[in-house]
């Protein structure tokens, strides 16, 4: 059994988290009435807000915890990017921003009444691939100074380059976590752990009936595309760590289920955390596992301290 790590520890880690960010705007409102134009409720905004998403949350995750986070993205040359540059700041996560003048930076807008959310509104565009090539360089710059490596793919087009940033991780004996997006897994053939969920599995390996499926369906997995581990995190049923030597399952211990926005980032940001303090992988995906818990009893993209985790 891996010895917990220091929050002295922990601080000297140091993580790199690439893929797609976004801002995340929120618009917080009374609902009085219904709309004489359509059977819509009428949102009288009284309150907005901003927060990091997608890569960044991953990444002001990390930093939560207690470790050194590391961002490595494209933005736009816009208000939006201009706004995770302050967030990201104030956060204290070293940015390493790579401008597209044609990129839109995503904007995630979801209108809040009632403490419910009505409707989500999302402005997003690809970035350019030149810039994108850009970015296969600025990994490579940062690479020796972390040391674990964290890819947060959302579907964005943001790491079209993931292959080769992998080999160039494992070359350098990184740690390589992904959480994956899509149905191609061969794009991250080499990582030392993926984190999907059920029904990203799915879309990958088809259903299953039984746990003996499953099994055999994550151990054809791992084989073809040569990844060490399977993080299947599984909501209410909690997450199971398929490896060589078999599958070791976690209950769910959410408390209470609140929002389940951003969790996913949670759950890979704390393993990475322990991952990189030295823990054995199976130990840290009991903590992980924990983090996943608490950070879901919270309202929208949410994160972890060191103290509420190992409180």
């Amino acid at each position: 059994m891996s010895a917990l790590p220091t929050a002295a520890a922990l601080a000297q880690r140091r993580i790199l988290v690439v893929g797609d960010v976004m801002l995340d705007r929120y618009w917080h409102g009374a609902v009085d009435r219904i709309s004489p134009e359509a059977p819509v409720p009428v949102v009288r905004v009284q309150r907005e807000e901003e927060r990091l998403g997608g890569a960044a949350n991953v990444a002001l995750n990390v930093k939560t915890l207690g470790a050194r986070a590391t961002l490595l993205t494209v933005v736009g040359a816009d208000h939006a990017a201009e706004s995770l540059g302050r967030l990201l700041a104030a956060r204290g996560i070293e940015a390493v921003l790579r401008t597209d003048p044609q990129l839109s930076t995503i904007v995630k807008l979801r209108v809040i009444g009632r403490a419910q959310q009505l409707i989500r509104i999302d402005f997003e565009n690809e970035p350019d691939h030149e810039v994108l090539g850009q970015m296969v360089d600025a990994f490579a710059e940062q690479l020796p100074l972390h040391d674990v490596v964290l890819f947060s793919d959302y579907g964005k087009g943001g790491l079209a380059h993931i292959p080769r940033m992998i080999e160039l991780a494992r070359a350098a004996g990184k740690p390589v976590l992904v959480d994956p997006k899509g149905s191609d897994y061969r794009r991250y053939a080499g990582a030392t752990v993926i984190t999907p969920n059920r029904s990203e599995l799915a879309q990958v390996v088809g259903t299953w009936r039984d746990e003996a499926e499953l099994q055999g369906k994550v151990d054809a997995l791992r084989a073809d595309i040569d990844v060490s581990a399977v993080l299947l995190t599984r909501s209410e049923e909690g997450m199971t760590l398929f490896e060589a030597g078999g599958a070791t399952h976690e209950p769910a211990r959410a408390y209470e289920v609140f929002d389940v926005t951003g969790a996913g980032d949670t759950v890979i940001a704390t393993l990475a955390a322990m991952l990189g303090s030295g823990m054995a992988l199976r130990d840290a995906v009991p903590i992980a596992n924990r983090a996943g818990g608490i950070v879901v009893g919270k309202f929208g993209t949410a994160t972890v301290s060191y103290e509420e985790l190992f409180a």
